[in-house]
């Protein structure tokens, strides 16, 4: 089961360095995430989403190959890859993976202006050195809502509270449990 975790910043710059910070820990398998999303919230009515991967951009690339291929097969392949981009491009649009993005513009509403929130779902995570990795982030950042246990959100806070002493360390579940 995947989990939910939202962690709001006052300024933009730390919200996109915690991203990369999450992507070179996924790199290293220390958490494995579905989704990760930086919003911010640059003035008090706009609110954009920094989506990793660009839906739109990938189904039109993808629509334009599939029109170029069909378009040859009719001997028309201009109008064919046209066409192509403009459905793929489309379908990249109304597609939503991952987070839900009404949930985040609504959770992005209790954002101060100039503000950012990181929105993660991860699948799984190697929790003592995922926590220890984000106590870079300590005093900075603070949980705005999480699908955790009690415990582990609070292990959390602790993290990015910089209380490194105050969080428990993790025991591994034993074998064949």
């Amino acid at each position: 089961m995947s989990e939910l975790i939202v962690i709001a910043f006052d300024d933009e710059a730390t919200g996109f360095e915690l991203r990369a910070e999450l992507v070179k820990m996924q790199s290293e398998y220390l958490i494995e995430m579905e989704d990760a999303v930086v919003v911010t919230r640059p003035a008090e009515d706009d609110i954009k989403l920094h989506q990793a991967i660009n839906l739109t951009a990938a189904g039109a690339l993808g629509g334009g190959f599939w029109g170029t291929f069909i378009g040859l097969i009719f001997l028309n392949p201009l109008i064919g890859a046209a066409v192509g981009a403009a459905s793929g491009a489309l379908a990249g649009k109304l597609s939503d993976v991952g987070i839900n993005d009404d949930f985040m513009r609504d959770t992005a509403r209790s954002l101060p202006p100039g503000g950012s929130a990181v929105f993660v779902l991860l699948r799984k995570m190697t929790a003592d050195k995922v926590l220890d990795r984000l106590q870079s982030f300590h005093h900075r950042g603070r949980v705005l809502k999480t699908s955790l246990s009690q415990e582990d959100e609070d292990r959390l806070r602790d993290a990015l509270s910089g209380n490194a002493a105050s969080v428990p360390p993790v025991v591994p579940p034993a074998a064949g449990a």
